[in-house]
């Protein structure tokens, strides 16, 4: 990850009212809830990574999941645990870089979840990430994450790495890219691109689901 980007991330919350940010939602994600709706992920030791200001973390929470929410961002994290204490779900917020030291996670857990949090990550990070991922979830565990593809058209739709109009930078990956990466710890369940709503407009977005080895 560009260095400069946990700040500029940062500040995004701490200056752009949350329905203007064009990751958070007031409602999970379609594809999260359908795993939940339909029992494929059953309620467990879970951890949302890049949890943000926390809208999924309290809904599984809801759900009757055990809930630990991660995000590199304090003033997202402060989000989130006001969200939390409002709608009365018992959640742990913690603010840490999972590309960094992540001994400050108590214990492994047994469903991970990653919501367009891995296209703010660059190549170069991107296999301490999946060693990191893997580090905090149990064997056999569930693995889902959704992050911008190739094909999107949004951002220009040109190029692999593009730069937004509120100050990130995204990496556009490939399914052959996301394969390579998560196959040496994770069994692959579904991989394919998806299209997923946005805020400003739709995305085309690569989907896994994979199970810790």
């Amino acid at each position: 990850m560009d260095p400069e980007q946990p700040a500029i991330i940062d500040g995004i919350y701490r200056r752009m009212p949350l329905d203007r940010i064009p990751w958070n939602g007031e409602v999970p994600p379609a594809v999260l809830a359908d795993l939940v709706r339909t029992g494929r992920v059953r309620p467990c030791r879970a951890v949302d990574l890049g949890c943000g200001a926390g809208t999924s973390a309290v809904w599984l929470a809801q759900k009757g999941f055990d809930v630990t929410g991660v995000d590199s961002s304090p003033s997202a994290i402060g989000i989130a645990r006001e969200k939390a204490e409002k709608a009365d779900a018992r959640c742990r917020f913690i603010v840490a870089d999972l590309l960094g030291d992540l001994h400050g996670i108590d214990g492994k857990f047994d469903f991970g979840y990653d919501w367009e949090l891995l296209h703010h990550i660059m190549p170069g990070d991107r296999a301490t990430y999946a060693k990191n991922v893997s580090a905090l979830l149990n064997p056999g565990a569930t693995y889902l994450s959704v992050c911008f593809s190739e094909e999107d058209p949004q951002f220009g739709g040109i190029g692999k790495i593009r730069r937004t109009q509120i100050g990130t930078v995204l990496y556009f990956s490939s399914e052959s890219e996301i394969r390579e990466l998560f196959s040496p710890s994770f069994a692959i369940q579904e991989l394919k691109t998806v299209t997923v709503p946005g805020k400003f407009g739709s995305h085309r977005a690569i989907f896994l689901l994979a199970e810790r080895r």
